[in-house]
C-alpha cells in the first residue's frame, strides 16, 4: 500500500497534495476516537512521505496533522499506529531525510503502542542494516530493540523469533549491536553525585539511556532478554565473551546466574588471543588512558572491581594480553596501585606479571620488564609479613616474576648482587609456605649471573659462602646449587662450599654437593660425565688452607680438634687425592716441582690433622689410606714423613677401624725404608715382640695391627737393598707361623697375609730349629692351613688363599709348590664366590706371568687382582698394559705346576658332574687367561679353554654361564684369525640350535639336573633336582620311562642357559667381529629378536647386549629381514614351549607396530591365527601375550583396512584377507575372549573400512544378526523359560534383551553397515536377508533382521522396489505366525516401510490379506493391528487410499474382549484417525456392512463385538447414525429371540443404546415397531441368566423413557408388579439380619433373581411416561411395590430406588396440582394422595430410623418433603388421620447429617402447618 501510496503522492503536484492534506485533516478532525486507530493507519504514512515535497504549504500542512495526531493519541496509549508500515517508510530506499526523520520518530511511538506479538515479530527486522542508519537514528533503533527483547525475551525466547535474530548477516550490524547489549550490561543508575559507570564513557550511557531513566527490574529485563537472545544468536566466542564477562559480574542475581551459565559454554571455545578481543577486554579495564587523548564526553571509565577481577581472569590464558603493551602494563599498575584496588585483585595483578613474563615477546619485555621488577620491589617493600592467605600468595606470585623475569631478562640483573641479596635475604626471613616460591626464584636467578663481571662474581662467593652456613635449609640449598651451576668445575671456592654442604643434615643438599665434586656418576649439571675438569691440586690446597689455615695442626697424641664435620673432611680428602693423581698422572714424565712437593708435604699434614682422635671412623680410613696414594706417587717423601712419625703410626696400629690399620702398617713399612738397618731391624724386633705376648693380654685389633706391621716391614726388610741379615726376618717369619698355628682363622689369616707380603719379596727362609736344620714353612703349616680353608670364615680363607699365592710366587721348590696347590685344589667345591675368585688369583701367581710388582702391594692401596678386575667381569683392555710387563719365567719347577694346574681344570673341574666343581673350574680357568693370558703356555691352551667354555655356556649356574661367555671374549681377543672364525661359528650355532652335540657328561646320583624347586617338589614332600632323586620319581610313579622326559626337560634347559650364555660373549665379541657375524645375521636377527621377550629376564637382557653390538641400525636391520623375522616368530607361535609361544607373541606384537600392507599383507591371516591361538592357550602368561598380540593386529588391521589411512586397494585387499576370517574363525570361535575380540575388530573395521566394506556386506550383515543371539548371554534364556515361575512378565524381558541387543557392537556395526549400502551390494544382501528371516533362530536375531530391513529399505528408498514384492511375501507370513510379540512388532514395522516404496497391486493385496486377519485367532489378530499400526506411521499415504477397506475392521476389533487386542486396535484407531466423529460419518456405511456381518455370523464372539460396537455408534454419532438404523435394527430384532450365549447381553445393550438414539426414526419409519422391540425386551426379562435379565432391564429402562409410548404403562406394569411380589415373597420367607441380607441377595442371583432396584428403575419409567389415568388405575398396585421396596427385607439400595420412584410419582402429582385438576376425579386423586400419605410417611420414617447411611436419609427426607406437599394440597378433604410430628422430632435430634436435619425439620414444620 505504502509503495502504491508514494507512487501516487509524486504524480500529485503540490496544489494537489495539499488540498488531499487538507481532506485528511478534516477527516481527523471528524473523526471519533473509536475510530481513529483504522483512520491513523492509513493517514500516517501518506501524511509523513509527503514530506519529500519541497513545498512550504505542503509541509506546513503535514505538521498540522501530526500535530493534530499527536493530541488526539497522546493520552491514549490504546491507539495503535501502523508500525510496520511506518517501518517500510523509513527504510524506503527512496525516502528523503525528512520523512526518515519523522518516520523515525512516530515508529518509536508504535512501538510503544504495538501489541507484543508485532513488537517481537519486528524487532529483529530493524536491526537489519542498521550500520548504514545515522548515528541518532541508529541509537533510537538500538533502544526501541533492546526494550522489546527486556519486555518480550527476559524469561525466554521461542524459536522462530531466535531464528530472526540469527539472521543478521552483516558484520557490521552485529558489531553495532553487540556493542549496544555491552553498554547495556555494563550500565549501573548513576550515583547521587553523579560520574559514569564504570566500563563506560558518558557518550556511550547518553547512548543506552536516551531520555528515560533505566532503574530496577527494567533493566533486570533487559539484560535477561540480551543474553537471552545473544544465547541463540550462535556468535564467535570472540564475540560475545565481553558480554557474558559484563553479565557474571552484574549485581542482580539472575543476571549474574546466566551470564555465568552462558560463559562456561563459550569460554572453552574463545580463542583469548584474538587481538581484536583483547584490546576490548583492556578497554573495559583500563577505561581510556591520557595517551588516548579522548574527549572527556568519550573517555571510558576504568570497569568496577569485580569485572577486574573476571577480566584478569581471562588475561591469565591469554598469550595476547601479554604481548599488548602498553595495555599490559597498564593493568598491571591498575591492580597493584590503582584506586580502590583489593588484596585480591593484587593477587590477580601478579599472577597476571608471572603470565606476561613467561609468555610475554621478548622486545616488549625490554620495555616492560625494568619498569613492572620497580614496581614488584617496591610493593614488597612495602607489605610486611601478612597472615593472610591473599597477601602470601600475591608474594608468592611476585617472587615467580622476579624468576621469570630473571630467566627472560638476566640482563637486568648481572651487573648487580642486590637481587640475589634481596632474594637470600628473603629465603631466611620469609615465612616456610614462601620459601619454596623463592628458592625456585633464586635458582631462576642463577643463570642471570652467569657472564656477570668478575667483581660480582668474587661478591656472589662471599654472599654463597655466607649462605651455605645458614640456618635455614632453603638458604643452604640454593646457595650450593649456585655454586655447582654459576661457576665452572675448576673453580675452587665453589668446590670449597660443596666440601662444606657434604656433612648436610638434608639429604638432597649432601647429594648435589656430591655431584658438585663428581664424587658421584652425574655430575655438575653444566658439565658432561665425560668431561671432569677438576682444578689444580696446588691450588685447591691453597684456597682451602686460606680459608682454614688450623688445618695444618696436630699432635703426636691425636689431641687436636676437628674444624669441620667428619663427613666434610672425608669429601675433602677424596677430592684432594683425585687432583693430586690427576696431577701426578700429567706431569709423570717430568720432574716435580718444588712447589708442588711442598703442597704435597701440606696435605700429608692435613691428612695428619684428620686423623685425629675424634674423627669417624671412615674419616680415619680414607685419611690413611690417602696418605698411602701419595706415597704411592712420591715414595721418597713419604717414607722421610712417615720416618718420622714411627710412633705415631705405631699408636694408629691398634685403631678400631681395620683399614685404618692396614694402612698405618703400609705406611709403618714405608716409614722402615727411611731408616738405617739398625733402626729397621729395631723397629721389627719390637714389633716381633708386641705380637708375642700372650694372647690374653693383647687386644684383637693391636694383635691384628702387629701382625700386619711385621708383614710389611719385614718385606721391605727383605726387599731393601742391601736386605738386613737374614736372622732378622727369620725371627719374623717364625713368629708369624707361631702365630698361625696357635691362634684362630682371624689371626691366623693375618699372619699368612704377612707371610704372603714377605714371600712377595722373595722366598720364605727355611726354619730353622734344635731338631731339624730347616724346614718349608708350608710343611709346618699344611695341617693347620687344611683345617683353615674347610672352615666357614670366607674373609680368613679368601686371605690364605692369596697369600698362598704370594708366597709362591718367588717359591722354586716343587714340594712346596705342590702342597700350595693342594690346598687351593681343596677349594674346588666352596660355594662361596669369593673364595673361588681369591683361589684362581692365587692359582695365577702359581702359573707366573701376573701383572703384579712387590712394590704395588707394599706401597699402594693395592687389594687384590679380584678387586681391580671387579671379579674377572672387567673389560681385558685394563690389565693389557700391565700384562706385556709379566715376568714369564720357565723354570721347570713352574712347568710341573702348570700342568698340574691344567690337568686339574680340564680333567677334573671343567667337565665334572657337579656344578660346583664347573663354577670352580670357570672361575680359575677365567683367572688365568686374565691374569696369565699373554703367557706363551696359555696361548698354547687357547684352543682347548674355548672348548670347555663353549661347553659351559650352558650351565645351570649363572655365574658359571656368565664367566664362560667373558671367557669366550678374552679367548676371541687373545686367538689368531682362525681361531676367532671358530669362535663365532660356535657361537652362531649355539644361538641358532643348530650346534653340534657337547661333550658327554656322565651323570652320578648325585648329579644335579634340574635347580631345586623348577619342578616342584615330590609326593612326600622331599625335593626334587638330582638324578638319584628324579630316578626315584619315575619308579615311584610306576612310569619308568618318565626319566627320558625329565632328561629331555633338562636338554631343553640347558639349551635356554647355552643361549643366554653364548649371548654374555657374543655381546663383546660383535663389537670386534662385525665382518665375520654379517653371514649369518640372517640366521641370527629373528632369533635375536624373540630371545629379547623371553620370559626369563636375564636371557632378555643377554640377547639385548648381542643386539645392541651387532645391530647398529635396528630399524633398517628388522625391514631387511622383515619377511624372515615373520617367518620364524610365526612358526614359534604354535611351538611345543611355552617360553617360545610367548616370546614369539610379544615380538610381533611390537614388530608389527606401524607396518604399512605391502609388508604385512602375506603375514595378516597367519598372525590373527597366531593371536587367536595364543588367546586360547593352556598357560596364562601365553594367554595375557595373546592379548597383546591380538591388540596389536588388531591396531594394525585397521589402520591399514581405513581408507583415510590407506591406499584404497589396500585396504580392499586387507579387508579380503581378515573379514572372512574374523566372520567365519573369530566370531563363531568357542572361546570368548576371540570372539570379543573379534566383534571389536570388526565393529572398529566397518567404522573405518567404509567403501572397502562392501564387497563382504552380505556376510558381516548375517554374521552380526545371528551373533546378536549366539553371543547373548546364556543366562536371559534361561531366566525367560521361567519367567512366569518367577513373576516376571515375557514382554517385559523380552523388550530388555532387544534393548541389550540394540546396545551391543554388533547393532553398532550394522548401522554402520546400512551407510554404505549401494544398489550393487543390496543384490547380494537382499536374499541372504531373506534366508535369514526364514531359517533364523534366537529373539535377537529375529527381532535383528526385521529392524535391520527396515533401517535399509529406509536409507536405499526407492532403490529397494525390485525386491519389495519378495520381501512383503516374506515377511507378513512371519508376522502372521510370530509367537514373540517383540519379534511380531518388529516384523510388522519391516513390513510398513516396504508397503511405502510397494506398487498399488502389491500394497492392495497386502493390506486386504491384513484386514483378513481380524477375523483369525489371537495371534492373527495382534498380527492384524501390529501392521496396521506400522502402516499407518511408515506408510499413511498408501494407507489413506484404503481406509474404506481398513476403518470398519479396526472400528470393530476395538471392542475385542481380549484387553490387549483390544488397545492394540485402540491404539491404531487412534492414529488414523483426526476425530472418531467425522471419521465414523465418513465410513458410517461401510462400518455398518460389517458390522451386520458380524452379527449374522456364527460367532458369538463376533456378535458380542458388534453389539458393542453398535452402542459406540450410537453414542458417538446419536441421531446422526439414523439413516443406518434399520439395518442395525432389523440385525438386532432377529438375533434377539432363540437360545442364551456368553455376552448376548451386548445386543441387548446395543438394542437399548439404538433405540435412544434413533427413536424417532424407528417410530416415524414403522410405529409399530417400538411395540416389537418392547415385547423382546420383555421377553428377555424373564429369562433366567441373571447377567442377561440385568442388561434386560437396563434397556427396558432406556426404551420406556426413549419411545415415551404412555401405552408401555399397562403393557410392562403387571409384569412388574408380578415380579415385586416374588421378590417380597421370597424375602418375607424368612427372618433376616442385615448379614444375612447379604446372603440372600447374592443366593438371589444365583438363582437369576434380579435386583429389585433394577425393577422399580422400570416402574419409575414407567410412572414417567403413563398418563395420570392410568397411575391412578393402578393405584393399589403402585402403593404395594413402593411398600414391597422400602420393606425392612431390602438393602439400602432398593430402598433408594424405592425412594426414587415414589419422587418421582410425587413430582407427576404436583406437577398435575400445578397445572390443573380438569378431566380428574377430584375424589380419585385425593384419595390416592391420602393413601399415599398415610402408607409411605411410616415407612419412610422407619427407613430413615433403621437405614444408617446419610445419603438415604437426604433421599428420604426430600422425599418425604414432597409428599407431604403433594398431601398438603388435599388434606382440607382428607384431614391427617395419624400425627407423625413426634417420630419426626425424635428422629431431629438423632440425626447427624445437617442436610436430612434440615428437611426434616421443613417437614415437622409442613405436618405442623396441616394439623
Amino acid at each position: 500500500m505504502e509503495g502504491s501510496s508514494s507512487s501516487s503522492l509524486v504524480s500529485k503536484s503540490d496544489g494537489e497534495l495539499e488540498e488531499m492534506l487538507d481532506r485528511m485533516l478534516t477527516r481527523l478532525a471528524l473523526c471519533d476516537d473509536s475510530k481513529l486507530e483504522a483512520l491513523v493507519s492509513k493517514l500516517l504514512p501518506l501524511t509523513i512521505s509527503s514530506l519529500s515535497s519541497q513545498s512550504p504549504a505542503v509541509r506546513n500542512k503535514v505538521l498540522e496533522i501530526l500535530s493534530h495526531v499527536n493530541k488526539r493519541v497522546k493520552h491514549h496509549h490504546e491507539i495503535g499506529l501502523p508500525l510496520l508500515e511506518l517501518w517500510k517508510l523509513y527504510t524506503d530506499p527512496a525516502a528523503s531525510p525528512m520523512v526518515r526523520n519523522f518516520a523515525i520518530v512516530y515508529v518509536e511511538m508504535a512501538f510503544e503502542r504495538a501489541p507484543a506479538k508485532e513488537r517481537e515479530d519486528i524487532a529483529p527486522k530493524t536491526l537489519e542494516n542498521v550500520s548504514k542508519f545515522p548515528q541518532q537514528h541508529q541509537e533510537i533503533i538500538l533502544r526501541i530493540a533492546i526494550k522489546v527483547i527486556g519486555e518480550c525475551h527476559a524469561s525466554r525466547i521461542s524459536d522462530d523469533v531466535s531464528v530472526k535474530y540469527s539472521t543478521l548477516i552483516a558484520s557490521q550490524d552485529k558489531e553495532i549491536f553487540l556493542d549496544f547489549c555491552l553498554h547495556m550490561l555494563l550500565y549501573q543508575p548513576p550515583p547521587q553525585g553523579g560520574g559514569c559507570p564504570p566500563g563506560l564513557s558518558v557518550f556511550q550511557v547518553n547512548r543506552i539511556t536516551g531520555k528515560q531513566e533505566l532503574k530496577g527490574d527494567m533493566l533486570t529485563k533487559r539484560r535477561l532478554g540480551i543474553l537471552n537472545v545473544i544465547g541463540t544468536m550462535d556468535l564467535p566466542g570472540e564475540s560475545v565473551y565481553p558480554l557474558y564477562i559484563a553479565a557474571s559480574v552484574d549485581s542482580q542475581e539472575p543476571v549474574a546466574k546466566r551470564g555465568e551459565e552462558l560463559l562456561k559454554k563459550k569460554a572453552s571455545v574463545t580463542n583469548l588471543d584474538d587481538p581484536k578481543l583483547i584490546k576490548r577486554l583492556f578497554l573495559l579495564f583500563n577505561g581510556t588512558t591520557a595517551t588516548e587523548h579522548a574527549t572527556p564526553e568519550h573517555s571510558v571509565a576504568p570497569g568496577n572491581i569485580a569485572l577486574k577481577m573476571k577480566l584478569m581472569s581471562g588475561f591469565c590464558r591469554s598469550i595476547a594480553a601479554a604481548n599488548s603493551f602498553p595495555a599490559t602494563l597498564q593493568c598491571i599498575f591498575g591492580c597493584m596501585y590503582g584506586s580502590g584496588t583489593t588484596l585480591r585483585l593484587k593477587q590477580m595483578g601478579m599472577e597476571f606479571t608471572v603470565w606476561v613474563f613467561k609468555h610475554g615477546k621478548i622486545d616488549q619485555l625490554k620495555l616492560m620488564g625494568p619498569v613492572i621488577l620497580n614496581a614488584i620491589l617496591k610493593m614488597l617493600d612495602g607489605t610486611g609479613s601478612e597472615a593472610d592467605a591473599l597477601s602470601r600468595e600475591t608474594k608468592t606470585f611476585s617472587f615467580q616474576a622476579i624468576g621469570l623475569i630473571a630467566q627472560r631478562l638476566p640482563q637486568l640483573f648481572r651487573e648487580k648482587i642486590e637481587m640475589a641479596v634481596r632474594l637470600f635475604n628473603a629465603l631466611k626471613l620469609e615465612t616456610q609456605s614462601l620459601r619454596s616460591t623463592i628458592q625456585e626464584a633464586i635458582i631462576s636467578l642463577a643463570a642471570a649471573y652467569k657472564d656477570s663481571p668478575e667483581k660480582i662474581l668474587k661478591d656472589l662467593e662471599v654472599l654463597l659462602l655466607e649462605n651455605s652456613l645458614a640456618e635455614q635449609n632453603e638458604a643452604r640449598f640454593c646457595a650450593l646449587r649456585w655454586a655447582t651451576s654459576l661457576y665452572d668445575s675448576q673453580h675452587c671456592p665453589s668446590l670449597y662450599i660443596c666440601m662444606l654442604s657434604a656433612a648436610d643434615m638434608k639429604l638432597d643438599i649432601r647429594e648435589l654437593a656430591l655431584e658438585g665434586l663428581f664424587l658421584k656418576d652425574e655430575g655438575r649439571s653444566i658439565v658432561s660425565n665425560h668431561d671432569h675438569k677438576y682444578p689444580k691440586f696446588v691450588e685447591m690446597l691453597e684456597y682451602i688452607l686460606k680459608q682454614q689455615p688450623k688445618l695444618l695442626d696436630s699432635s703426636e697424641m691425636r689431641s687436636q680438634k676437628l674444624l669441620f664435620p667428619s663427613q666434610v673432611y672425608v669429601v675433602m680428602i677424596k677430592f684432594l687425592v683425585k687432583c693430586f693423581e690427576l696431577q701426578m698422572e700429567e706431569i709423570n714424565t717430568q720432574a716435580v716441582g718444588t712447589e708442588f712437593l711442598s703442597s704435597a708435604q701440606r696435605m700429608c699434614l692435613l691428612l695428619e690433622h684428620s686423623l685425629a682422635f675424634e674423627g669417624s671412623a671412615e674419616l680415619h680410613a680414607c685419611a690413611s689410606k690417602a696418605l698411602v696414594s701419595v706415597g704411592s706417587y712420591l715414595p721418597e717423601m713419604v717414607e722421610v714423613y712417615c720416618s718420622q712419625k714411627v710412633v705415631w703410626l705405631r699408636r694408629l696400629l691398634s685403631h678400631t677401624d681395620l683399614s685404618t690399620r692396614e694402612s698405618a702398617s703400609r705406611l709403618l713399612g714405608m716409614a722402615s725404608c727411611a731408616l738405617s738397618d739398625a733402626e729397621s731391624c729395631s723397629l721389627l724386633s719390637e714389633l716381633i715382640a708386641s705380637v708375642s705376648q700372650p694372647p690374653q693380654k693383647l687386644r684383637f685389633e693391636a694383635h691384628h695391627g702387629g701382625l700386619c706391621a711385621v708383614g710389611y716391614v719385614s718385606a721391605h726388610c727383605l726387599y731393601r737393598i742391601p736386605a738386613v741379615s737374614e736372622a732378622v726376618v727369620q725371627n719374623a717369619v717364625k713368629c708369624l707361623v707361631d702365630v698361625v698355628n696357635s691362634e684362630t682363622a682371624p689371626l691366623a689369616s693375618v699372619a699368612m697375609e704377612a707371610l704372603g707380603h714377605i714371600g712377595i719379596c722373595g722366598p720364605l727362609p727355611l726354619l730353622v730349629n734344635d731338631s731339624s736344620p730347616g724346614t718349608q714353612v708350608l710343611e709346618v703349616l699344611q695341617e693347620k692351613l687344611s683345617k683353615l680353608l674347610s672352615g666357614d670364615d670366607i674373609k680368613s680363607v679368601q686371605k690364605i688363599a692369596l697369600s698362598l699365592g704370594h708366597i709362591c710366587s718367588n717359591e722354586m721348590s716343587s714340594s712346596h709348590l705342590k702342597i700350595a696347590l693342594d690346598l687351593l685344589f681343596s677349594l674346588s667345591r666352596s660355594k662361596a664366590e669369593e673364595i673361588l675368585f681369591a683361589a684362581g688369583e692365587a692359582l695365577s701367581f702359581l702359573w707366573g706371568g701376573v701383572p703384579v710388582t712387590a712394590d704395588m702391594i707394599l706401597k699402594t692401596n693395592y687389594t687384590s687382582l679380584s678387586t681391580d678386575s671387579n671379579f674377572l667381569m672387567r673389560e681385558v683392555k685394563s690389565l693389557s698394559k700391565k700384562l706385556s710387563d709379566a715376568k714369564t719365567g720357565d723354570e721347570d719347577s713352574r712347568v710341573t705346576t702348570r700342568e698340574t694346574i691344567s690337568g686339574k681344570l680340564f680333567d677334573t673341574l671343567l667337565y665334572s658332574s657337579r656344578k660346583d666343581e664347573r663354577c670352580a673350574g670357570t672361575v680359575w680357568m677365567l683367572s688365568l687367561i686374565m691374569y696369565c693370558g699373554q703367557h706363551p703356555s696359555t696361548q698354547l691352551m687357547l684352543p682347548k679353554i674355548q672348548e670347555a667354555f663353549s661347553h659351559l655356556l650352558g650351565d645351570q649356574n649363572e655365574l658359571t654361564q656368565e664367566l664362560a661367555s667373558q671367557g669366550m671374549s678374552i679367548v676371541y681377543e687373545l686367538g689368531d684369525s682362525s681361531m676367532k672364525q671358530s669362535l663365532v661359528d660356535a657361537l652362531v650355532n649355539t644361538l641358532t640350535g643348530t650346534s653340534k652335540r657337547k661333550r658327554a657328561i656322565k651323570l652320578d646320583e648325585e648329579t644335579e639336573v634340574f635347580q631345586e624347586g623348577t619342578i616342584g617338589e615330590s609326593p612326600s614332600g622331599g625335593k626334587i633336582s638330582t638324578y638319584k632323586e628324579l630316578c626315584n620319581l619315575a619308579n615311584e610313579m610306576g612310569q619308568p620311562d618318565l626319566i627320558y622326559k625329565f632328561m629331555d626337560l633338562a636338554n631343553h634347559q640347558a639349551s635356554l642357559n647355552s643361549k643366554r650364555g653364548a649371548a654374555f660373549g657374543f655381546s663383546k665379541i660383535a663389537k670386534q667381529a662385525g665382518d665375520a657375524l654379517r653371514p649369518h645375521l640372517r640366521l641370527l636377527i629373528p632369533r635375536l629378536i624373540r630371545y629379547q621377550y623371553d620370559p626369563d629376564k636375564n636371557v632378555q637382557d643377554a640377547m639385548a647386549h648381542i643386539w645392541k653390538a651387532l645391530i647398529q641400525d635396528p630399524k633398517k636391520a628388522v625391514d631387511e629381514h622383515l619377511n624372515h623375522i615373520f617367518d620364524d616368530l610365526l612358526v614359534q607361535c604354535g611351538s611345543r614351549l611355552w617360553r617360545s609361544r610367548e616370546a614369539s607373541c610379544l615380538a610381533l606384537a611390537d614388530i608389527i607396530q606401524g607396518r604399512k600392507f605391502d609388508q604385512v599383507g602375506e603375514h595378516l591371516k597367519r598372525l590373527w591365527i597366531a593371536a587367536f591361538r595364543a588367546m586360547d592357550d593352556i598357560k596364562e602368561t601365553v594367554r595375557n601375550a595373546g592379548d597383546k598380540l591380538c591388540r596389536s593386529v588388531t591396531s594394525l588391521t585397521i589402520r591399514i583396512c581405513d581408507i583415510t589411512l590407506t591406499e584404497i586397494s589396500d585396504a580392499r585387499q586387507a579387508m579380503d584377507i581378515v573379514l572372512p576370517f574374523l566372520l567365519s574363525e573369530g566370531i563363531m570361535s568357542k572361546v570368548g575372549s576371540v570372539r570379543k575380540a573379534s566383534i571389536a575388530v570388526v565393529m572398529k573395521l566397518a567404522k573405518g573400512a567404509g567403501v572397502a566394506l562392501r564387497p563382504h556386506l552380505s556376510d558381516l550383515v548375517c554374521c552380526m544378526l545371528e551373533s546378536l543371539s549366539s553371543l547373548e548371554d546364556q543366562g536371559l534364556n534361561y531366566v525367560e523359560l521361567h519367567a512366569a515361575n518367577i513373576g516376571i512378565e515375557t514382554e517385559k524381558l523380552e523388550n530388555l534383551r532387544i534393548s541389550i541387543s540394540k546396545g551391543s557392537p554388533m547393532w553398532e556395526t550394522l548401522d554402520l553397515c546400512i551407510n554404505i549400502v549401494d544398489s550393487e551390494s543390496l543384490e547380494q544382501l537382499i536374499p541372504r536377508l531373506t534366508q535369514l528371516v526364514r531359517s533364523g533362530v534366537g529373539l535377537n536375531t529375529r527381532v535383528g533382521v526385521a529392524s535391520f530391513i527396515s533401517l535399509l529399505v529406509q536409507k536405499v528408498g526407492t532403490e529397494i522396489k525390485p525386491f519389495t514384492g519378495m520381501l512383503l511375501r516374506l515377511l507378513f507370513p512371519v508376522a502372521k505366525e510370530e509367537k514373540s510379540s517383540a519379534a511380531k512388532r518388529a516384523f510388522s514395522s519391516a513390513c510398513g516401510v516396504v508397503l511405502k516404496y510397494s506398487s498399488p497391486s502389491q500394497a492392495q493385496s497386502l493390506i486386504e490379506e491384513t484386514a483378513a486377519l481380524h477375523s483369525g485367532d489371537r495371534s492373527s489378530q495382534i498380527a492384524c493391528a501390529s501392521l496396521f499400526k506400522s502402516f499407518s506411521s511408515t506408510a499413511s499415504d498408501i494407507m489413506s487410499g484404503h481406509q474404506s477397506a481398513i476403518v470398519p475392521v479396526i472400528f470393530l476389533s476395538r471392542f475385542e474382549d481380549d484387553k490387549q487386542i483390544s488397545s492394540l486396535f485402540e491404539e491404531v484407531w487412534e492414529d488414523i484417525t483426526s476425530g472418531e466423529r467425522v471419521t465414523l460419518q465418513l465410513f458410517l456405511q461401510e462400518i455398518v456392512n460389517h458390522i451386520c456381518e458380524s452379527i449374522t455370523s456364527s460367532s458369538w464372539a463376533s456378535k458380542k463385538k458388534a453389539g458393542k460396537a453398535i452402542s459406540k455408534l450410537t453414542e458417538v454419532l446419536g441421531e446422526s447414525l439414523s439413516p443406518q438404523h434399520n439395518k442395525l435394527l432389523q440385525c438386532l430384532i432377529n438375533e434377539m429371540p432363540g437360545r442364551l450365549w456368553e455376552g448376548k447381553d451386548a445386543l441387548l445393550d446395543a438394542l437399548g443404546a439404538l433405540s435412544v438414539s434413533c427413536h424417532e426414526a424407528i417410530t416415524k419409519e414403522d410405529p409399530k415397531t417400538p411395540t416389537v422391540i418392547l415385547d423382546l425386551i420383555c421377553s428377555a426379562c424373564r429369562k433366567k441368566v441373571k447377567k442377561y435379565r440385568e442388561s434386560a432391564f437396563s434397556c427396558l429402562e432406556k426404551v420406556i423413557i426413549a419411545f415415551g409410548n404412555p401405552e408401555f404403562f399397562n403393557a410392562v406394569f403387571p409384569m412388574l408388579y408380578e415380579m415385586c411380589n416374588t421378590a417380597s415373597v421370597k424375602t418375607n420367607s424368612q427372618v433376616q439380619s442385615a448379614s444375612d441380607a447379604v446372603k440372600t441377595e447374592s443366593e438371589k442371583g444365583e438363582d437369576g433373581q434380579v435386583p429389585l432396584e433394577k425393577i422399580m428403575e422400570c416402574v419409575k419409567s414407567c410412572i414417567q411416561v403413563a398418563t395420570v389415568d392410568d397411575i391412578i388405575s393402578r393405584k393399589a398396585d403402585l402403593i404395594h411395590v413402593l411398600l414391597i421396596s422400602l420393606s425392612p427385607g431390602f438393602l439400602w439400595n432398593v430402598k433408594m430406588s424405592g425412594i426414587s420412584c415414589l419422587g418421582k410419582l410425587c413430582s407427576r402429582f404436583q406437577s398435575l396440582w400445578n397445572d390443573s385438576m380438569d378431566g380428574l376425579v377430584p375424589s380419585d386423586a385425593t384419595k390416592f394422595a391420602h393413601e399415599l400419605f398415610h402408607s409411605l410417611v411410616p415407612k419412610q420414617l422407619e427407613c430413615i430410623n433403621t437405614v444408617k447411611i446419610a445419603q438415604v436419609h437426604v433421599a428420604t427426607s426430600q422425599c418425604m418433603l414432597e409428599l407431604i406437599e403433594v398431601y398438603s394440597k388435599v388434606s382440607t378433604l382428607h384431614p391427617v388421620e395419624v400425627d407423625f410430628k413426634g417420630e419426626i422430632n425424635s428422629l431431629i435430634e438423632l440425626e447427624k447429617s445437617e442436610e436430612a436435619k434440615s428437611l426434616l425439620r421443613k417437614s415437622r414444620d409442613a405436618l405442623a402447618i396441616l394439623s
